[in-house]
């Protein structure tokens, strides 16, 4: 039998009457040995489509209903109204509205994307609206169960007191081999050559990727506060960022300048019997993102290589405190995180039609 994949662009009135006459056709197409496997919908603004389009295919009835919706004026976001969700990889700050009308439409929500949940508190408050129906562990420490704990901590009675982590896998090999001895520009330089940093090491210096993680952990703890009130140390003065130097510039002759001042805080924490960590560290009012001298016999102070570290305090564990370590970047553990997300809210679509 021949099986013929078909996207199709439009459902306007003649898209409609086609996918109609697809599915009436579908006993004589069966005789002729043909098999028409719709596999994608789209309009101009959005889209459906099937994941494998080597061998599946969307269901006659869902197709009836695509045509049902676009014939009443809708959009397909109505579809979330059938259990629909929605998976936001991207790094975009613009997807924001598509996700809150998901979670307006009973739908659900991954998120890997930390822009939603750094957004506006106006916004922010509309996509947390329904915590069922968002997951967005992967947004902090990748596949590491940070988020998830928090939020067994403080649904148990055990409110948090103290959040400091490490939360760059970047900035947390930085500082250990600056720690050995190696200069500060040497060690950023092998970095980017190593694909530790963004392609501008000025993205992970600046430490507002810090920021954000920091601001979506501060939130789970109930700080009213906004990306722009946390303070942010960068690694970098302004006047060598990217609006005013070349990136072949910095790492030319910008960060060698760099060198002196971290290697004398590095020797000022050591003179205290400290190591030099780069955290988010988050505390009753305080929410700050920058260089800190943590214990060297602590998790964070023992912390080698590229791992995130997360330590937590609260009244169970207000000497000792619950620490979570382990590789928090890449887009294997990234992947792991969001498919763990995913698997967590599948209870939400026990009773809701496939639309496959």
């Amino acid at each position: 039998m021949a099986s013929i994949p078909l996207l199709l662009m439009g459902c306007g009135g003649v898209g409609r009457q086609l996918l109609h006459h697809v599915i009436s056709c579908r006993p004589l197409h069966s005789q002729q040995g043909v098999r028409l496997r719709v596999v994608g919908v789209c309009d101009s603004k959005s889209m459906v489509a099937i994941p494998d389009v080597l061998t599946s295919e969307f269901r006659d009835d869902f197709l009836l209903q695509l045509c049902e919706i676009k014939s009443n004026g809708s959009s397909f976001l109505d579809l979330t109204k059938t259990g629909l969700a929605l998976i936001d990889c991207s790094a975009s700050s613009e997807t924001i509205g598509l996700l809150s009308q998901v979670i307006n439409l009973d739908g659900c929500v991954v998120l890997a994307n930390k822009k939603p949940l750094t957004s506006p508190l106006e916004y922010y408050d509309k996509l947390v609206s329904q915590p069922r129906r968002l997951r967005h562990e992967s947004t902090v420490g990748a596949g590491l169960p940070v988020i998830a704990t928090i939020n067994r901590m403080l649904s148990s009675g055990d409110p948090i007191n103290r959040i400091i982590g490490s939360l760059s896998g970047t900035l947390g090999y930085v500082m250990s081999e600056v720690e050995g001895g190696r200069p500060f520009s040497e060690v950023v330089t092998s970095a980017k050559k190593l694909g530790f940093t963004e392609p501008d090491p000025r993205d992970d210096l600046g430490g507002m990727d810090v920021a954000r993680k920091a601001l979506i952990l501060a939130r789970l703890l109930g700080h009213r506060i906004e990306l722009d009130s946390i303070k942010v140390e960068s690694l970098y003065p302004e006047k060598m960022g990217p609006a005013n130097i070349p990136l072949d510039e910095f790492l030319a002759n910008g960060l060698p300048l760099l060198d002196e001042a971290i290697q004398k805080r590095i020797e000022s924490a050591a003179s205290n019997g400290n190591v030099l960590r780069y955290v988010c560290l988050i505390e009753e009012s305080r929410c700050e993102v920058g260089l800190q001298e943590v214990s060297k016999d602590s998790a964070l102070g023992r912390l080698q290589g590229s791992d995130n570290v997360v330590e937590i305090y609260s009244r169970c564990y207000s000497k000792q405190p619950l620490v979570i370590q382990g590789a928090g970047a890449g887009n294997d553990t990234t992947a792991v995180g969001v498919l763990a997300d995913i698997l967590d809210i599948q209870d939400m679509f026990r009773h809701s039609p496939s639309a496959a």
